[in-house]
């Protein structure tokens, strides 16, 4: 078993194309010798957000806090705490932070795609 206590990993910001004011934590990954998953903190900064991109394989978002916006091809759905997303592989995606304080959600996929 692995327990990784809350500030032990290290908060990368996220530099893509299209990026604003985003950073990613990697909490329990290849590093800690995971057999299938990673989990990955994601946190978006007031007015920030992720690139509009896709990629060939699916993830599983739950978000922690804030609020949000999820966009799609198909336009914009809210998502705010308690929520969660499944992204299908090559579904362009993007999240949007909209509220007034950090917009946190974790992100598990394969550990390949860590």
């Amino acid at each position: 078993m692995v327990v990784n206590k809350k500030g032990a990993s290290a908060v990368v910001p996220i530099t893509m194309p299209g990026a604003k004011g985003v950073s990613k934590e990697v909490v329990i990954g290849k590093v800690e010798g995971t057999p299938e998953y990673s989990m990955r903190i994601f946190t978006v900064q007031v007015g920030g957000n992720t690139p509009f991109h896709g990629h060939p394989y699916d993830h599983v978002n739950y978000i922690v806090a804030g609020k949000g916006v999820v966009v799609s091809e198909a336009g914009e759905t809210p998502v705010e705490a308690g929520d969660s997303v499944l992204v299908l592989p090559d579904e362009l995606h993007q999240y949007k932070n909209v509220g007034d304080s950090p917009f946190v959600f974790i992100c598990m996929v394969k550990k390949d795609f860590e």
